[in-house]
């Protein structure tokens, strides 16, 4: 059987691309450097991450770009001998406006190269490229419409102004022709991600619509012309769970069709998993995939019946059983980061964090504070599990209380949980908890201390975080003695999608990691010995 979701923790807007044997997902990335995750399988089951193709300053460089902007909704293709990866960078996302330009790079093969952007446009997010049989190329992207009364957060449904598709001339990397608006959505709204799909002489296009809160749904069109009338799915919606509240994967929506070799079908679509008894999914929108059957009247549904997503999905013939969750330990002793970590925005890693100034150790430079849009040294890695064990060793000797470094839960620059080493003028280095409770605009931290700790002027210091559920819990350890605990018990829910401003403003999910900043500009160095991820 196939477990959902296959993709854990932050994985969305899935898109799925099958090259023979071997089955790729797309995911966004958002404000996370490098950008689009590339997960491999050739089972359906077990995945592996890969790759994350942009890479390099050429082609991006989300320095500035907001909470929440960066990658949006990237699709993957395979055609010419070639891949083919189309993304949005989105620049502003506040008020009426989004500033959101879309490009394509291409690869030889998965782990690249990848070239070198082509700029395509910037009239809307969420851009996809279709290859038809008769090898022309299309390109389509939701438009957006700043004359509405949606605003960043409080999405609109004419701020949602259909699909638009244009020829795309590989040659001269333009699009050519005239730009037609091909499908305005169903009454439910909001439509947006749209993938094309062809069968029997019939184009089908699913879209993503209802914004990608709890009322998001993937909706089914048709046409027999490329450009259109598209007619609706009878049942408008492939998958949703807007009517299924105690559904166990909520939020569904926003996918694409692959057919496997043998002509099974299935669909991806990003999900999320609200912690228990609440509607706050820590684990951000990941990623599920659904198997599918054509009917008689030649649309497509869930072989299980119904809209609403299953927990377990049948597998292809002869796909091994799912791999259990297992402890992760990294040991820094490698000459690059490991893919499982990311960092923030900028594609110039060296100003923030160095393997090998001290080997064994990842040695974070303190730049800009906690939660900047432009150079902060935070390296993380998803949070996977409602329940985990995160541990770090952490050598720093602050000289003023400018500087601190330490273990994060992080989401953005207003949901975070840190206990960070830094410096009292009256007790010298010190251990102090901060945080900021969804605090948006204003980002007002809290401090989980009323007097921060002091724990001695130089040695390692052990940092761990300890998330059952909604709880979180910080402990220290000096020198080779015991865990103990430090500050109260904080809540692991608000580092969530829904916390703070809410689910139509956060796109991404938890992360822990470690953090270094030194608002001095001098730069102070943290090593960290090690990091360990244990799902609890």
């Amino acid at each position: 059987m196939i477990r959902n979701p296959i993709l854990p923790g932050f994985n969305p807007d899935p898109s799925i691309c099958r090259v023979g044997k071997d089955i790729y997902i797309a995911t966004s990335t958002f404000e996370w450097y490098p950008g689009v995750q590339i997960h491999h399988s050739t089972d359906l089951v077990n995945w592996r991450l890969v790759t994350r193709p942009l890479t390099r300053a050429s082609q991006l460089d989300m320095r500035g770009n907001p909470d929440s902007g960066g990658i949006w909704a990237p699709c993957l293709s395979h055609a010419d001998g070639l891949f083919w990866l189309v993304y949005t960078d989105v620049k502003r996302l506040e008020g009426n406006f989004k500033d959101a330009h879309n490009s394509i790079v291409t690869a030889p093969s998965i782990e690249g190269p990848w070239s070198d952007p082509v700029y395509v446009n910037s009239s809307g997010f969420d851009p996809s490229l279709f290859h038809d049989d008769d090898g022309r190329k299309w390109f389509l992207n939701m438009q957006w419409c700043h004359v509405s009364t949606g605003v960043g957060g409080s999405p609109k449904h004419p701020s949602f102004d259909g699909i638009l598709l244009q020829e795309y001339d590989a040659a001269t990397g333009t699009l050519v022709g005239p730009i037609r608006n091909i499908f305005p959505g169903s009454a439910h709204g909001l439509v947006e991600g749209p993938h094309l799909f062809k069968r029997n002489g019939w184009y089908y296009l699913t879209t993503a619509e209802g914004g990608t809160g709890y009322d998001h749904a993937v909706t089914m069109a048709r046409s027999r012309r490329i450009e259109g009338p598209y007619e609706l799915h009878p049942d408008t919606h492939l998958i949703t769970a807007k009517d299924a509240p105690d559904a166990p994967l909520q939020r569904d929506g926003h996918g694409q069709i692959v057919e496997m070799a043998d002509g099974t079908v299935y669909h991806t679509h990003l999900c999320s998993r609200p912690l228990p008894g609440t509607r706050r999914s820590p684990l951000g929108r990941e990623t599920a995939i659904q198997k599918c059957i054509w009917g008689e009247d030649g649309w497509l549904r869930l072989a299980h019946g119904g809209p609403v997503p299953a927990l377990e999905v049948e597998a292809p013939a002869g796909a091994p059983a799912p791999r259990p969750p297992e402890p992760v330990r990294t040991d820094f002793d490698g000459p690059a980061l490991p893919l499982d970590f990311q960092w923030l925005r900028t594609p110039l890693p060296d100003r923030l964090f160095s393997l090998s100034q001290r080997p064994g150790h990842l040695r974070l430079f303190g730049r800009e504070s906690i939660g900047s849009w432009f150079e902060q040294a935070l390296v993380a890695r998803r949070q996977e599990d409602w329940d985990f064990d995160a541990e770090t060793v952490i050598d720093f000797a602050p000289e003023t209380y400018q500087q601190a470094a330490g273990l994060v839960h992080y989401y953005n620059r207003h949901k975070f949980h840190f206990l960070a080493v830094t410096w009292h003028p009256g007790k010298g280095r010190v251990l102090q908890v901060m945080s900021c409770l969804g605090d948006w605009q204003n980002g007002r931290l809290t401090f989980g201390l009323e007097e921060p700790l002091a724990i001695g002027e130089d040695g390692p210091v052990g940092l761990s975080a300890e998330a059952r559920g909604a709880e979180l819990r910080f402990r220290y350890r000096l020198a080779s003695g015991d865990w103990t605990g430090i500050g109260e018990v904080l809540d692991a829910s608000l580092i969530s999608d829904e916390g703070g401003r809410g689910e139509h403003a956060s796109f991404t999910g938890a992360f822990v990691g470690m953090a270094a900043f030194d608002t001095s500009g001098r730069g102070k160095a943290a090593d960290f010995d090690g990091f360990e991820y244990r799902p609890g």
